[in-house]
């Protein structure tokens, strides 16, 4: 008794101070006793149930049997696939125009014109070489007739000749004056013939540098290449632009589509025409539909993501290139499968696995995962059956056959 009476004055002293200790010594220990012990039993059970001493609190849920409806989630760009850069084929400066950014457009329509200094004088001077050069032809053409004209006649008069000598009328060198008038004929037919094919040579060569000049004057016009949108104005008139510069950026808006990032983990399974719904940052409360048009070939290796293109079901009336967008993307039903929550698969030695719960002790199994669903579950294609029990929720580290508390099970 001596001694316990001595530890508790010393515990009395430790914990309430040297008054309370003499009265303790005093002979009222028994009192301070029973309250030491009633003390230590509560903290001693605070420190159980709150997992500070003994096996570790853990929260489980059972692995069930149902329909998933497994949707992938991405974040994306508003973004057009045919996309137009309009400007001059040769450097110039912009002489007009005519639409703005945000302007509806026509294919075909003249929306800007680059100033042609020189080149309508240019074309009237090639238009005039053309109407000369077709004057030509018609000159040579009438030479032509002319000289069949006289090469008919001295054929003629050779063979009526011919016969004259033949009877004996006229001298042979009669008949070979009539002959050499024929061989000149013929040399004037052939020389009118030449000229003809000539002045035709260069009715062609005056033509093509004619429309080589129309077209030029063509090229000097900026036209839309397609029914759409002007996006940007990127020169204005009196600016001087070169060879190939844009002047104006077009897009056609019925191919906007959402340029979508996807975490490569939850790729599976996305495939084309797969329904998806787009909402966009700039309406939120508008929730649009959408398919999926291409699978990118080429991945972030740094993000670790792959790319996707969700064209709109139906164009917005407004929308703006670049603005965010949530995409959610509807996978096929998976009906009669097992199923836990995400949160219960953890990583370890490099594999996926559920911490199961047997005899209030825990041991590692991994698992083969499916599709995941929005609101949390996964599915499990394998190292589970129904109704087995896995730790959801651990506020201490679990290791292999460790004793736990499971507190629930959801």
């Amino acid at each position: 008794m001596t001694q316990i009476r001595m530890v508790i004055t010393r515990w009395a002293q430790l914990f309430f101070g040297n008054q309370r200790a003499r009265a303790i010594d005093s002979g009222r220990w028994l009192k301070y006793a029973g309250l030491a012990l009633l003390s230590l039993v509560i903290i001693g059970f605070g420190l159980y149930e709150s997992g500070g001493v003994g096996p570790p609190k853990v929260v489980g849920i059972k692995v069930e049997i149902g329909t998933l409806k497994p949707t992938v989630f991405g974040i994306g760009t508003v973004q057009a696939k045919m996309n137009y850069n309009v400007g001059s084929t040769q450097t110039g400066k912009i002489l007009k125009l005519y639409v703005d950014q945000g302007d509806s457009v026509k294919a075909g329509q003249v929306i800007g014109e680059i100033d042609p200094v020189d080149l309508e004088q240019r074309i009237i001077s090639s238009r005039a070489a053309l109407v000369s050069s077709q004057h030509d032809v018609e000159i040579t053409r009438a030479q032509i007739q002319e000289a069949e004209s006289r090469n008919q006649l001295a054929k003629i008069k050779t063979r009526r000749y011919t016969k004259l000598f033949e009877g004996g009328t006229i001298s042979r060198e009669l008949l070979e004056t009539k002959e050499n008038d024929e061989t000149v004929a013929r040399s004037a037919l052939d020389s009118a013939i030449s000229t003809f094919q000539s002045a035709q040579s260069k009715v062609a060569k005056a033509n093509a540098d004619y429309q080589g000049q129309i077209e030029q004057k063509r090229n000097l016009l900026l036209i839309s290449p397609v029914d759409g949108i002007v996006v940007s104005r990127q020169a204005e008139a009196g600016s001087t632009v070169v060879a190939g510069q844009a002047v104006y950026n077009i897009i056609d808006p019925k191919t906007l589509w959402v340029h979508t990032r996807i975490d490569q983990t939850h790729f599976s399974g996305v495939a084309l025409d797969q329904p998806a719904e787009i909402v966009l940052r700039s309406k939120k409360n508008d929730v649009l539909r959408g398919k999926i048009v291409r699978l990118e070939l080429q991945s972030d290796t740094v993000t670790e993501e792959s790319f996707v293109d969700v064209k709109f079901s139906d164009t917005p009336t407004t929308v703006f290139l670049g603005d965010l967008a949530e995409v959610t993307i509807r996978l096929p039903e998976v009906a009669d499968c097992l199923y836990i929550p995400v949160a219960a698969i953890k990583r370890t030695s490099g594999r996926d696995g559920a911490w199961v719960v047997q005899n209030n002790k825990a041991y590692f199994r991994a698992v083969t995962t499916g599709v995941q669903t929005t609101d949390g579950n996964i599915q499990i294609i394998d190292g589970l059956v129904k109704g087995e029990t896995v730790v959801l929720y651990s506020k201490s580290q679990i290791a292999e056959g460790m004793g736990i508390r499971l507190v629930s099970a959801l």
